[in-house]
């Protein structure tokens, strides 16, 4: 796979990033702000776990010493609330005790300040490839074909691009295949401030039906969600 190809899986993700160095974190935010869709700064360790509770996030950079609580204790917190969500640590310190305490809470990257631009985009290549778990497609059901790194479906007589909304619900739905997610936790994942109307989850539901050209595979719970059946 292409580099360019792996790192559009970041296109519809958002990121939290943590770090108490302004000059440090402007840098960064520049170079995360052309690959992800919502990139959210905070310069405190307790903020970035009240920020982890309270919205949607896909990819957590955090540095070490923050005020208030220090990063590795911020992750300690997010690994017993997530212990998927890939995670880049991005500090000066890198004694050894530093390193295995990263180690044991299945940090993606550990990477070295002062980082370069290229260090960062490596590191982002490895969040892309473990979000997608690998693989350059994904099987929806028979026939049909979800391909993380172009945002696409394939089925046997069409191909379709999907938006970042309607990319970000269908892998959703694919981590959660067969379970009632609820319209709250819908709103919760695709937008992070100004919730839209139910409507809003209609028509990207609507838009997903028809280019998964299988209408019963995502069932509508009433008055609760969608099924996305499989």
């Amino acid at each position: 796979m292409r580099d360019d190809k792996i790192l559009n899986i970041l296109s519809d993700k958002r990121v939290l990033y943590a770090e108490d160095e302004r000059g440090v974190a402007k840098n960064i935010i520049e170079i995360l702000e052309i690959y992800f869709s919502s990139v959210k700064y905070v310069e405190d360790g307790k903020k970035s776990l009240k920020e982890f509770d309270d919205s949607s996030y896909d990819v957590l950079i955090f540095d070490i010493f923050m005020p208030n609580l220090d990063g590795i204790d911020a992750i300690k917190a997010i690994r017993k609330r997530d212990k998927n969500i890939p995670i880049v640590i991005i500090s000066a310190h890198t004694e050894q005790e530093y390193l295995w305490r990263a180690i044991e809470l299945k940090i993606t990257k550990y990477l070295a300040k002062p980082c370069g631009a290229d260090e960062i985009i490596s590191a982002l290549k490895s969040v892309s490839e473990e979000l997608s778990d690998h693989k350059e497609s994904i099987e929806v059901y028979e026939n049909c074909i979800y391909k993380p790194y172009l945002k696409s479906v394939k089925s046997s007589d069409a191909e379709y691009k999907l938006s970042k909304n309607e990319s970000r619900l269908l892998e959703y739905f694919l981590k959660h295949k067969n379970r009632v997610i609820t319209y709250d936790t819908i709103y919760n994942y695709l937008w992070s401030v100004d919730l839209p109307s139910k409507d809003a989850i209609k028509f990207i539901v609507k838009e997903l039906r028809k280019k998964l050209g299988k209408k019963d595979i995502i069932e509508n719970i009433y008055g609760m969600g969608y099924k996305f059946c499989v």
